[in-house]
């Protein structure tokens, strides 16, 4: 079992920047692929980035841009979303979810555990 916990999430100003953090519990922490989605009223939950367990690899979705960036300290079971260049359409909340194993996938379905989401909100 492991729990993920996200933070970092507040109202921010368009074109400023945010670091969302999420910490996972147990000692397993190096064996999960690690993601992010997030999700806005009345749509489906939408990939954003995901980092692999071993080498570091990430994925973004294309829409971003470059825009954010995900990294992983494993000694901290924890992962970030560096966000930057933030725009309205950014607004959702943002979801932390692990999978076990070293592939990534963009269907929310296939990821294991998820946190409770924290709340990013980007202001014209």
């Amino acid at each position: 079992q492991v729990q993920v916990v996200e933070s970092g999430g507040r109202l921010v100003q368009a074109g400023g920047s945010l670091r969302l953090s999420c910490v996972a519990s147990g000692r397993t922490f190096g064996l999960y692929t690690m993601a992010w989605f997030r999700q806005t009223p009345g749509k489906a939950r939408e990939f954003v980035a995901a980092i692999s367990r071993r080498d570091d690899t990430t994925n973004y979705a294309d829409s971003l841009e470059g825009r954010f960036a995900i990294s992983r300290d494993n000694a901290k079971n924890t992962v970030y979303l560096q966000m930057n260049s933030l725009k309205p359409e950014d607004t959702a909340v943002y979801y932390c979810a692990a999978k076990y194993g070293s592939t990534w996938n963009v269907n929310a379905n296939d990821y294991d555990y998820w946190g409770q989401g924290t709340q990013v909100t980007v202001s014209s």
